[in-house]
């Protein structure tokens, strides 16, 4: 048997290769009304002009590579991995598309929709973020878990999740095109939301580089005027505890002191962040 393969290098057939399920079986030409999007889909905004040159393309050769569905209930399905297919293809007029029907618990749908994404089109890092934070706190997965599913390696998945403490004036511009991936993780290593809102307009109004929005990340973090106070070394069973709060709760986790005395912060963005933090407490 061939050894089982993960990652994003080798795209959808490393997951299917595991079960053999990536075959021409449940290969069918399903009417496209009867076609559902995955509202849990990790792609949020979808470029117009990519979508009219995949439809031309698609009016010219037809769908080369089928839709990936589950069937839902009055006949319907629901589309697990071929969003940008399937507006294309209506674009296009087909009637019918073809899809490859799969029975797929959740886990497996959620990986398929979001390796599928990152691997096709450059998915901007805050749907990235949310996409494997979702995977993290609905099937349970560690970073480490993460990282090995989608091919990346602990820390830029570390780095990715960091986005998602950033104001929301800021994803909106990451989103937007306005600031990239490494305008995100520089703001995100600013201490205050006021700093990096200020930061993050700046660099959009003034096109400025990361290396320049670096230097101005550099020059807030050790001003000039005072030398700053040495921050005390967090000790390393106290880094590892930080770890392991962000990978089980999902959420920013901040330690200070030491193993007899300190302080624990955790921030939450939004309120179901709260209540699964309520309920995980046993207080909900």
């Amino acid at each position: 048997m061939a050894k089982k393969a993960h990652g994003l290098g080798r795209g959808l057939d490393s997951l299917f290769a595991e079960t053999e399920e990536w075959d021409s079986a449940g290969l069918q030409e399903i009417p496209i009304g009867d076609l559902d999007i995955n509202p849990d889909q990790p792609r949020k905004s979808f470029d117009e002009e990519s979508i009219a040159m995949l439809a031309e393309s698609i009016r010219d050769q037809g769908v080369l590579q089928p839709l990936i569905v589950v069937a839902s209930s009055n006949g319907r399905y629901r589309i697990i991995a071929g969003e940008r297919r399937y507006r294309a293809s209506r674009q296009a007029g087909l009637e019918k598309v073809p899809c490859l029907v799969k029975e797929l618990d959740i886990v497996r749908q959620m990986e398929i929709a979001l390796i599928e994404n990152l691997q096709r089109e450059d998915l901007n890092p805050i749907d990235a973020a949310q996409g494997i934070r979702a995977l993290m706190q609905q099937c349970g997965y560690t970073q480490d878990k993460v990282a090995a599913r989608l091919g990346k390696s602990r820390p830029a998945v570390a780095n990715l999740l960091r986005v998602l403490n950033l104001p929301e004036e800021i994803t909106d511009m990451v989103r937007d095109g306005l600031l990239s991936a490494g305008h995100a993780r520089v703001l995100a290593g600013l201490t205050t939301a006021e700093d990096q809102i200020r930061l993050g307009k700046k660099a959009a109004e003034e096109g400025l580089n990361v290396r320049q929005l670096e230097a101005l990340a550099a020059q807030i973090k050790s001003p000039a005027k005072k030398p700053a106070a040495k921050k005390r070394e967090l000790e390393p069973e106290l880094k590892e505890l930080q770890e392991r709060l962000l990978e089980r709760t999902g959420m920013r986790a901040t330690l200070t002191g030491t193993p007899k005395r300190g302080k624990i912060v955790l921030q939450y963005a939004s309120l179901d962040e709260l209540n699964r933090l309520s309920e995980m407490l046993g207080l909900g």
